[in-house]
């Protein structure tokens, strides 16, 4: 017999939302540390933020009551749909600052590689679904195109950070599968000549001149290395306990460039330093340990998978943010998770949150 779910699990008002609390708790602290910064950072634009904050539990609660069979249903129309439109957007788009990332819907802008963060993993996840795991090399092959196809589409327009979170989405999907040793350890030879090619001729000049700007920002202090330096600085201000909210010099004073976005983890350690940032690190760590939790738990492939690739792509999100405002990483534009200022990278990572407890709160109690 098959029951909806636990009767242990109807007694809260979180459950009967399809929410997981724990997770639901962290997200709300996220976004207090999102509006406390941002106050300092750019006190004007903390009214949209709270407007998007709110716009993107909304999505998620909506998602959260959807049953994940319907994903499943919708998930290769999903797939061809992104794919579609970042074609329109190659042929079509509307440039700024030096990319074509955007088209115009009903007079909004809208970035189509954002729904692909959550296309992406919801494909690979599909695809492998009901295949015997780990893949043969033939399943995984064409599961390497369906990660490929978008990330070279994005790539080209070009936006290499984004491109990154998306192959990283498809990549863990295919890692929690169970892909064999020896087939990681082939792939990882292919890597070194991969990256050459990519080097000299898969990258603009202004993303080469990032990477060498990471290894030696002193070498242009007043341009490229200008972020980085600011960054290192007001990070290293901040010492053991920082400055104190609403007293950093740094952004207040304006030497720290996109203090609102990118680079909003250096506004946060100067005002509340290494055990602030230790602090901040340990709510998205938990969140981290949340999902994959939720993922072990997942009765079906799809869900296990699919929750697996999410969280991991939240994961290298932030990871890949507070490495490059350390100087620990190339700058590659990617803002931090739920705090920086966003709108809809914002709502996509709230949707794949809310997916993620859709998945969790429909479980069904197998009785015999």
């Amino acid at each position: 017999m098959i029951l909806d779910a636990p009767t242990s699990l109807r007694g809260s008002l979180a459950n009967r939302l399809h929410l997981d609390l724990p997770l639901l708790i962290a997200l709300l602290l996220l976004s207090g540390v999102s509006l406390a910064v941002l106050y300092s950072a750019d006190s004007s634009r903390v009214d949209q933020q709270l407007l998007r904050l709110a716009v993107g539990f909304v999505v998620m609660l909506v998602l959260a009551q959807i049953p994940p069979d319907n994903y499943i249903r919708w998930t290769p129309w999903l797939y061809a749909l992104a794919v579609g439109l970042l074609i329109a957007v190659l042929l079509a788009g509307i440039a700024g600052k030096g990319a074509q990332r955007w088209i115009g819907i009903g007079g909004f802008r809208f970035q189509p590689s954002e729904l692909m963060k959550l296309a992406m993993p919801m494909m690979v996840a599909w695809y492998l679904r009901e295949v015997s795991l780990p893949p043969s090399l033939k399943k995984l092959f064409a599961a390497v195109l369906i990660v490929a196809i978008p990330t070279l589409l994005i790539a080209k327009q070009p936006d290499l950070g984004t491109a990154v979170l998306v192959a990283g989405a498809g990549i863990f999907v295919l890692l929690f599968s169970g892909i064999p040793f020896k087939v990681l350890g082939f792939a990882s030879l292919l890597l070194a000549p991969l990256a050459g090619m990519l080097w000299k001729f898969g990258m603009h000049d202004y993303q080469r001149q990032r990477v060498l700007t990471f290894l030696t920002p002193e070498s242009d202090p007043l341009g490229a290395g200008y972020h980085i330096i600011q960054s290192k600085i007001a990070i290293g201000s901040g010492g053991l306990y920082g400055k104190g909210w609403l007293n950093g010099t740094q952004s207040h004073l304006e030497f720290l460039p996109e203090r609102h976005t990118d680079f909003i983890f250096a506004v946060f350690g100067e005002e509340f330093g290494l055990l602030g940032g230790t602090l901040l690190l340990s709510v998205y760590l938990f969140i981290v340990w949340r999902g994959l939790y939720i993922a072990a738990q997942a009765q079906e492939p799809y869900g296990r998978l699919l929750i697996g690739g999410l969280i991991m792509t939240f994961f290298i999100y932030f990871f890949i943010n507070i490495g490059m405002v350390a100087g620990l990483l190339p700058v590659v534009g990617l803002p931090l998770p739920l705090v920086s200022f966003g709108g809809t990278s914002m709502v996509t990572i709230m949707a794949s949150f809310g997916i993620l407890m859709s998945i969790h709160t429909h479980r069904k109690l197998l009785k015999g």
